[in-house]
């Protein structure tokens, strides 16, 4: 028991206490004493060479000395933090010190465009209005003339979800398919004139790939009211669409067929990469389809209790996804919803 000088550690170890200053200083101690080398493993690993009794009484004042050290690294810890706390409390604040930067947070490119759209009608005098992204099939199809035999009232098509009963009838519920159905809502409840822009979110099943996603954004428009003419439709897109891609384009206007509205046309503006001499992204035609657009059809009219022969209107849609990739030369649909800030950032 001779090789165990316990008074001589004790005394090494208080003096040893004493100096240390820095919480480091303080990690060498411990290593020092309770590490996998350090003095208590020293002190443990030599016991099998006593005897049983004098192996009590060295394990006895080994677990003491241990003891004595774990209090010692709880007190000193304790301090030195308190002091560190202290020091920092006496820094005297510095107003030429450079602040902490802030990250920015930006709009998402589709929310930018839609409030970009948007701002242009309304600076024409149209309102903006929502609606509800479950919808009935009466507003999303019968309330819009299309008919039932329509390839789009198919579940291919269209999500639909469990029946409802409504009004003590049983509706069929979907997740809207355009955001047309907001213009059955709007002309139920008022009455002309009205002139009225929806944007929002629709939903189709279509695969995922570079230009369809089962989840988009459109933004319609409608305008009503006693004396309204295509030229007029012709004259609200033409601004529209100069305020969205530059003054220099150019537009044009192909019949096209669409149950909801008589006569009906798709729009395309000069292709604003090649400006019109044909390149990969107008797929050499010189042109970029944009929207469709045409006057309401009588019978929409007649399906909100509107009189067809006393009022006229005309209705436009447009994928906003579509204007964005048109507008910033992005080829891939999908690059909207990764989250990639890298992406999101340019905008």
């Amino acid at each position: 028991m001779s090789d165990f000088n316990f008074d001589a550690i004790e005394k090494n170890l208080e003096e040893e206490y004493k100096a240390i200053d820095s919480l480091d200083a303080l990690e060498g101690f411990r290593l020092r004493y309770l590490g996998r080398k350090g003095i208590i493993a020293q002190l443990t690993s030599a016991l099998p060479n006593f005897s049983l009794e004098e192996r009590k009484v060295l394990g006895r004042r080994i677990n003491s000395l241990k003891e004595k050290i774990e209090d010692f690294l709880k007190a000193k810890e304790a301090e030195l933090k308190e002091a560190l706390r202290l020091e920092k409390a006496k820094a005297v604040f510095d107003p030429g010190l450079p602040g902490i930067v802030q990250l920015r947070g930006y709009l998402h490119p589709i929310t930018k465009m839609i409030e970009e759209i948007c701002d242009v009608f309304v600076r024409m005098g149209f309102s903006v209005v929502e609606g509800p992204e479950i919808e009935t099939e009466y507003n999303n199809f019968t309330g819009l003339n299309i008919a039932l035999e329509h390839p789009s009232r198919d579940v291919f098509d269209t999500f639909y979800i469990k029946s409802h009963i409504l009004n003590s009838k049983s509706e069929k519920l979907l997740l809207r398919s355009h955001t047309s159905p907001v213009q059955v809502r709007v002309m139920k409840a008022k009455k002309p004139p009205l002139a009225v822009v929806v944007p929002g979110k629709v939903y189709r099943p279509d695969a995922v790939d570079a230009s369809h996603s089962f989840m988009f954004h459109q933004i319609e428009g409608f305008l009503v009211d006693k004396k309204v003419r295509f030229s007029d439709l012709k004259g609200v897109l033409y601004h529209f669409a100069k305020n969205i891609f530059g003054q220099k384009i150019k537009m044009r206007f192909r019949p096209h067929y669409f149950p909801f509205t008589e006569p009906s046309a798709e729009v395309d503006i000069s292709c604003i990469i090649c400006q019109g001499r044909g390149c990969s992204v107008c797929s050499q035609k010189g042109w970029l389809e944009i929207l469709g657009c045409g006057m309401i059809h009588p019978q929409v009219f007649r399906n909100v209790g509107y009189e067809p022969s006393e009022v006229k209107g005309f209705a436009f849609g447009m994928g906003v996804e579509r204007i964005v990739m048109l507008k910033y030369g992005i080829n891939d649909i999908r690059l909207f919803f990764e989250n990639d800030l890298r992406f999101l950032e340019q905008f």
